[in-house]
């Protein structure tokens, strides 16, 4: 079925659904009941911007000489990229792989994020020419977190996708490296109940999977976070969620981001583990659709393109992770408003 999506996003085709038609009327009134319950609880604050220099003082030559450019990080997508649901810039994932890549490049790390709550893949393309209207300011890495309102809003899935492809074409096309974390699993939510909840499901990592297709065809990278977010929020929601039962918390937010970071750094080649993979983390190279279907799966999951002689193969990783602590609010970059204050900071680099 990722395939089928993928291929209709690439040469075009008749909008092949996330769901099919059985079963929409019950879909419909459960959706309504959970409409009604989700957000009930939330105070509808606006995320808290995080844009400015992380690691700062990695940026001081000792010898007195020039300072050291700073690193261009991008952040695009919707609510779950700008934040939504936690109080601080420093909670928000931006902010947290900001800080992580900073501390592992030991350079800083200037963060932009032009992220908006409720986008769909369909804001994508205003989000990039936003992003690169300042033509001396080009990223050198983006991530995009996008989805989940493709399949609240019943966006079909070959759009989503063709669209997703677009945004990450040309960003690779400025010069950026690209990972995009892909739909989540949206039948971990609370308010969803069956069958809802098997169809949320079904449809999220149906996107999920599509989603790894059209972006490593593009040369950008995935992290699934569907089956991540999965069982360990199922088991913790209310630790993992935040109060309006959708968005995650601010630790939930830090268990996504400890799965980016490593493919995030690997992208531009400052992760410690190569890019062979491991037999024994079963890592291996895979036709492009079934690496996607097995990330989509198994949160976590890194794919990446890579060469064969039988045809398009995707590499398949599960990256070690470590556990990213908060950083104090950055310097904001020019233009950028000035966070709120915060203490600690930094990455754990025990191995997770």
């Amino acid at each position: 079925m990722a395939r089928r999506i993928a291929a209709g996003a690439a040469y075009g085709g008749g909008g092949i659904g996330l769901l099919g038609v059985a079963g929409v009327g019950v879909l419909l009134a459960e959706a309504q009941l959970a409409k009604r319950s989700v957000g009930s609880q939330g105070d509808g604050a606006a995320p808290p911007r995080a844009d400015g220099v992380y690691g700062r003082a990695f940026g001081v030559r000792p010898e007195g000489g020039p300072e050291v450019e700073p690193l261009r990080f991008l952040m695009l997508g919707d609510s779950t990229a700008a934040g939504q649901g936690v109080h601080r810039s420093r909670q928000t994932p931006a902010a947290l792989l900001a800080s992580g890549l900073a501390a592992v490049a030991e350079r800083p790390v200037e963060l932009r994020n032009v992220a908006v709550p409720g986008a769909r893949s369909d804001d994508l393309d205003r989000q990039v020419s936003l992003a690169l209207a300042d033509g001396g300011w080009v990223p050198d890495v983006c991530v995009l977190m996008v989805g989940a309102n493709d399949v609240t809003h019943r966006m079909t899935a070959t759009e989503s996708v063709r669209l997703l492809a677009s945004a990450v074409r040309r960003l690779r096309t400025a010069g950026a490296e690209v990972v995009v974390g892909t739909c989540p699993d949206l039948g971990t939510i609370e308010p969803v109940y069956q069958p809802l909840r098997w169809l949320a499901r079904r449809a999220s990592r149906q996107l999920a999977a599509a989603q790894t297709i059209g972006t490593v065809e593009q040369g950008g990278r995935t992290v699934s976070l569907g089956d991540l977010l999965g069982p360990e929020f199922a088991q913790n929601p209310r630790e993992l969620f935040g109060p309006d039962n959708y968005h995650p918390s601010a630790e939930g937010y830090a268990t996504a981001a400890m799965a980016v970071l490593p493919t995030l750094c690997a992208s531009l080649g400052l992760w410690p583990e190569g890019e062979r993979p491991e037999a024994a983390r079963d890592e291996g190279f895979l036709p492009v659709a079934r690496a996607a279907a097995r990330a989509a799966s198994e949160g976590g999951t890194e794919v990446a393109a890579a060469g064969g002689a039988r045809g398009p193969l995707a590499l398949l990783k599960r990256r070690r992770r470590r556990r990213i602590t908060h950083e104090p609010s950055p310097a904001p970059a020019t233009g950028a408003p000035a966070a709120e204050g915060a203490e600690g900071g930094g990455l754990d680099r025990r191995p997770g």
